[in-house]
């Protein structure tokens, strides 16, 4: 994405991770003068069926009012735009459709990346071109909207053929029964994909719910220091951000009160699609590449401070752990996510070696049967749980950013995108009501020292 600044939980590499969904439905004229014009050869053939065409509308005039002339005129040139936003739509899904086949290799010579990161990069720039210059708690632009619909409809039908079989019975007109392998969807995607697609509906029928609003906005760099002083204070990094705005009273109650519901139900949300995300990368295998990085034992990954703290004692409390380290920024959070995750998996990988484990996320300390290996990762595990729910902007560890890179699922990579930018503008949408919540604040506070002083001035003795 063009501002990384905007989208949390995003890393800036050499290679493009924002991600998209299914292609064009683009509708097209039935009119058989249309057929032609789409049929034409050449630009020139083109503007030759148009100009025949307005021809043949200018000469009605003749025997037509001046006001009916100026009608058939308009409905002439908005045809002509109508058809002109067609073609560059049309266009606009070519590239994009060829970009996926080419894996994004626009040499032709094999050397892209595969389909599933593919579309896992076209979802992620859908996200960062439609809402990538939205930062107003407003309803998403018309012709914005109409975009994502269209684009990620196409996107996500490739999820309809994605699909698993399972062998079933089937019976025959003659009373016979058959075994026969029947198709269904396949099961990560039938569970989490509809869930991912109420809550999109969800978080845009939040927007949409802020038509008719209170506030307003201000854009900061074209207001004086002083203006500035006196409305909501934005933090430094965010300076570009355009200001709330609120009346000198503040906000109503029943405004109030909807923005205060409307931040609960986004922050819901924005838990649910990290749910999701969190679940399907834990799916994702890990690359090799990885796991040739991983250190020699896990004390080393952590260091012994951590270690030390992680393995003494039978109870573990990662939040007293964390306050201990005392993190200050996001930046020290994630380096420790990392060397975390590195010796959890070179724990796991000791561990696996005495025990079979099919699914790791159900390891606990009560179930590890005394193994160190298997203590410590479960540990690992609950430190980097703790540790994201602290810092819930956390940007993704180089495990995640390895698997999303090297992951060749496509229906992983599909749900994993989706989640992902649901992920980031429900915490967006969450942001933009903070700011219009404090705002308010401000002003009423404002508001009633004001009214204090009024009535202070009017109780005073005059001189």
């Amino acid at each position: 994405m063009s501002e990384s600044s905007g989208f949390p939980g995003f890393h800036s590499h050499s290679y493009d991770r924002d991600y998209t969904r299914p292609l064009f439905r683009v509708a097209s004229f039935s009119d058989s003068g249309d057929e032609q014009e789409r049929n034409s050869p050449s630009p020139r053939g083109r503007s030759h069926s148009m100009s025949r065409t307005a021809s043949f509308k200018v000469a009605a005039p003749s025997r037509l009012s001046q006001s009916a002339s100026k009608m058939s005129m308009k409905k002439l040139q908005q045809v002509v735009d109508e058809k002109s936003m067609e073609d560059e739509e049309m266009e606009l899904m070519k590239e994009k459709y060829t970009k996926l086949l080419l894996g994004e290799d626009m040499s032709g010579s094999g050397k892209g990346v595969c389909t599933a990161v593919a579309i896992s990069n076209a979802i992620t720039n859908l996200y960062a071109t439609v809402f990538g210059t939205c930062h107003r708690l407003e309803p998403l632009p018309p012709e914005k909207r109409s975009m994502w619909n269209r684009e990620m409809d196409c996107l996500l039908s490739i999820c309809e053929y994605i699909v698993e079989f399972s062998p079933t019975v089937q019976a025959m007109p003659d009373g016979s029964t058959h075994d026969v392998m029947a198709t269904s969807p396949r099961s990560d995607i039938l569970m989490n994909l509809p869930a991912l697609e109420k809550l999109e509906t969800m978080l845009l029928g939040i927007l949409d719910s802020f038509d008719k609003r209170e506030f307003w906005y201000a854009d900061q760099r074209n207001q004086s220091f002083n203006e500035s002083k006196k409305s909501f204070q934005r933090s430094e990094d965010k300076w570009w951000l355009p200001e709330p705005c609120v009346p000198d009273s503040g906000l109503s109650d029943r405004m109030h009160r909807e923005l205060q519901q409307k931040r609960d139900q986004a922050s819901q949300i924005h838990k649910m699609a990290m749910e999701i995300n969190s679940s399907i990368l834990s799916e994702m295998q890990v690359p090799l590449s990885y796991l040739e990085t991983l250190p020699k034992s896990g004390r080393v990954g952590v260091g012994d401070a951590i270690y030390r703290y992680m393995s003494s004692g039978d109870q573990f409390s990662p939040e007293h752990l964390l306050n201990f380290l005392n993190l200050s920024s996001e930046h020290e959070a994630l380096e420790i996510a990392d060397r975390v995750e590195a010796a959890m998996y070179v724990w796991r990988r000791k561990a696996s070696t005495t025990h079979v484990v099919s699914k790791w996320e159900n390891v606990t300390e009560m179930n590890a049967d005394g193994d160190k290996n298997l203590v410590l990762a479960s540990r690992a595990r609950s430190l980097l749980l703790c540790l994201k729910q602290r810092f819930p902007d956390l940007s993704q560890t180089t495990l995640d950013t390895s698997k999303i890179q090297y992951n060749k699922d496509i229906g992983q990579a599909i749900l994993e995108s989706y989640s992902r930018v649901l992920e980031s503008l429900a915490h967006n949408t969450v942001s933009w009501i903070d700011d219009i919540l404090m705002a308010d604040e401000n002003a009423k506070n404002g508001h009633k020292i004001r009214m204090q002083k009024q009535v202070f001035s009017q109780f005073s003795p005059q001189r």
